[in-house]
């Protein structure tokens, strides 16, 4: 069920531009596309023709906000028509600010309230396991900041003692410009593998090293990936 068709930049970058249409994003738009294009590209096991099947992968974008770099790429993986991108934030538009799952074809869950992602992505797992499928991962891209939230802390040593992996295994992606309020010792990665977690930090403009990481779960334990790009990013 994986897409394998590699996205076009060039391709990815002209339908940000009819999102844009004339407005400057935030870095927080700019620092997830490396991220989306190797998930989409060479992880997610999903297709347009798939996401009500039972059996793939989910990825719950947690920072809502960059929702502009997501829609592009929902664009150029055929899951919604390129000519939703002219009117995103319309009064008529099912592009919100912030994804709608019950708007937007592959859109799992509604976010943008930060914090709430992980915490809807261990239940995710949870359920999945639950059902008794096997073979599902849940991948959720978050934040460095997005981690000063007290519910991703529950979340993140929650999945660590009850071993979300293996069966409906669980992976959490941070994309770190260090613009959380403080940090922590040892990067963000530490803040996880604390809990029990496996983790991989990588330039995530890499996307070699990016796909290395985000495969790289032990199937014993639940797995983070620390994308480092550059503070004005």
């Amino acid at each position: 069920m994986t897409t394998t068709t590699a996205t076009d930049p060039v391709t990815l970058g002209a339908l940000l531009d009819r999102i844009r249409a004339g407005r400057e994003f935030g870095a927080n738009v700019y620092s997830t596309l490396d991220v989306l294009q190797v998930l989409y590209d060479r992880v997610l096991r999903i297709t347009p023709a798939t996401i009500d099947d039972p059996d793939r992968d989910r990825f719950l974008l947690s920072k809502g906000h960059a929702v502009a770099g997501y829609y592009a790429l929902l664009a150029a993986k055929g899951f919604i028509p390129v000519e939703w991108l002219d009117d995103q934030g319309g009064p008529e538009s099912r592009l919100g600010d912030h994804p709608d799952r019950l708007l937007v074809p592959g859109v799992e869950i509604g976010s943008g309230s930060l914090g709430h992602g992980l915490g809807l992505g261990v239940g995710t797992a949870l359920g999945l396991r639950a059902q008794g499928r096997l073979d599902p991962r849940v991948y959720v891209l978050l934040g460095d900041a997005e981690l000063d939230e007290g519910s991703n802390h529950e979340a993140i040593a929650y999945a660590g003692a009850t071993g979300l992996a293996g069966l409906a295994g669980l992976t959490a992606i941070v994309v770190d410009n260090r613009s959380a309020s403080h940090g922590w010792p040892g990067g963000a990665a530490s803040r996880f593998t604390v809990n029990g977690w496996t983790a991989a930090t990588v330039d995530g403009r890499d996307h070699e090293a990016l796909h290395t990481a985000l495969t790289g779960h032990d199937n014993h334990r639940p797995h983070v990936v620390v994308a480092v790009v550059a503070e004005e990013e």
